[in-house]
């Protein structure tokens, strides 16, 4: 599938949005978000600050505060995870494809 976005600028990481976009437009505190969401201030914070993964738990709690669907917070994440991993290609250098013949064999 072709992308818009540029493969070589991190995606967003969904916390981001949330800080930038979200909480602002809301005027709401990331107290109040974690309150409102029944979990710690921590969790939010590290969330908000990029040092902690959209879980699915945490995207159905905001998806549902928020109205929203979990699929597209979860989207946000792998897109950064999958990013991140692409990243470091000497983890992936010793990996050659199979031949498209032996493909064949197990379609």
């Amino acid at each position: 599938m072709k992308t818009l976005r540029n493969p070589d600028r991190r995606p967003t990481h969904p916390g981001a949005v949330l800080r930038e976009d979200i909480l602002p437009a809301l005027k709401m505190t990331q107290t109040e978000l974690a309150e409102r969401l029944g979990v710690s201030r921590l969790s939010i914070s590290e969330l908000v600050h990029e040092k902690r993964a959209m879980s699915p738990e945490m995207a159905v709690r905001i998806a549902t505060l928020l109205n929203t669907s979990p699929e597209s917070w979860l989207r946000m994440q792998e897109a950064v995870e999958l990013w991140t991993v692409r990243q470091n290609t000497s983890k992936l250098a010793s990996i050659t494809p199979l031949d498209q013949s032996r493909l064949d064999l197990a379609a």
